[in-house]
């Protein structure tokens, strides 16, 4: 069975046409889908749209979130609640072109784990296309992951893939980074990209500052997030130890000026380097300090909750998402959580 996961923020005008042509797709290949679509605090009917395709297709099953969580939350759901052993992720705008699908699976079969689509091609305003390849650039520079296009959306998985992965934030965008540091083979293919006929985007300028602190966080992760005192403490160590060598050079200079005749007086509270020397050490003890908290966090919290409250689902099966509340219902019957 393959898993088509969905997130969806005021896209009524789409989702409903994404979910025709992905089961043209199906009964052309004679693929076994499931579509697992999450609408991530719609206000514009995506949801009453969801519902409707559930009522009539019983391959669908929706989760309505009470607010907009993100889209990490929203495909977190998505694939706890994927019951396929392959995943896929697309978009809900219709950009990313369903008849895509087979061209995925073949790579997928020459031994990848991760396929990534690139939109060699694209059709969105200049002011996303730029940043965006800037952004794709760092990305591959600083991870050592070389992928053309980080941030496409359309994307295939292995589902073990998962298996320990927490998102938060805007940490999807680095899903392939992630897999890659625990040993998943990624792929990538070209992938048709097409112009949005309807709805608004959901990416502006505030995307980029949040990018570039999400790659920096992730950086930590991939390199200490099991170990984060090798991090802060080696470099709590050098400003304490920096500190103390600065301190250690004056009280020798002001014990020589005192002993004897000819050394100029030392008095230390007029030295810069007095002051720069007690900020290093006190600075580097900070940070040994927080390396020590953040190690015990580390070992202790095993059991993170989700960050997103599900509000509704068409599913009644009590394990369709573990570790979240549940709607149980009917056939296609929902109630508010």
């Amino acid at each position: 069975m393959i898993a088509i996961v969905v997130p969806a923020l005021n896209e009524v005008d789409n989702i409903g046409r994404l979910h025709a042509e992905l089961s043209a797709v199906a009964e052309e290949h004679d693929y076994e889908f499931e579509f697992i679509l999450v609408d991530d605090g719609s206000s514009d009917g995506t949801w009453d749209e969801i519902l409707s395709l559930a009522k009539d297709d019983d391959r669908v099953r929706g989760f309505s979130l009470r607010k907009s969580f993100g889209k990490s939350a929203a495909l977190s759901i998505g694939f706890e609640a994927a019951r396929g052993d392959i995943v896929f992720t697309l978009d809900g705008d219709l950009q990313d072109n369903p008849k895509e699908i087979p061209r995925f699976l073949e790579k997928m079969e020459e031994g990848f784990d991760v396929v990534s689509g690139w939109k060699k091609v694209r059709h969105d305003p200049w002011h996303k296309v730029g940043p965006s390849r800037v952004f794709n650039w760092l990305v591959s520079r600083i991870t050592g992951v070389k992928l053309h296009d980080h941030n496409c959306g359309f994307k295939c998985y292995r589902r073990e893939v998962f298996s320990g992965m927490q998102l938060y934030g805007d940490l999807h965008r680095f899903i392939p980074v992630l897999a890659a540091s625990q040993g998943w083979r990624i792929g990538e293919i070209v992938v048709d990209h097409r112009a949005r006929t309807a709805g608004q985007s959901k990416y502006g300028i505030t995307r980029i500052p949040k990018g570039l602190l999400d790659l920096f966080t992730v950086k930590f992760l991939i390199g200490y997030g099991k170990r984060p005192q090798h991090f802060l403490g080696v470099v709590g160590l050098l400003g304490f130890g920096t500190g103390t060598i600065g301190l250690f050079m004056l009280t020798a200079m002001w014990f020589l000026s005192r002993q004897f005749d000819g050394w100029a007086d030392v008095h230390l509270h007029q030295r810069a380097i007095f002051y720069y020397s007690l900020a290093a050490m006190l600075l580097g003890a900070q940070l040994m300090g927080m390396g020590f908290l953040a190690a015990l966090l580390t070992a202790s919290n095993a059991n993170q909750q989700p960050g997103y409250s599900l509000r509704a689902t068409t599913d009644g099966d009590e394990d369709a998402v573990a570790g979240i509340a549940r709607v149980t219902s009917p056939k296609r019957k929902t109630a508010d959580l």
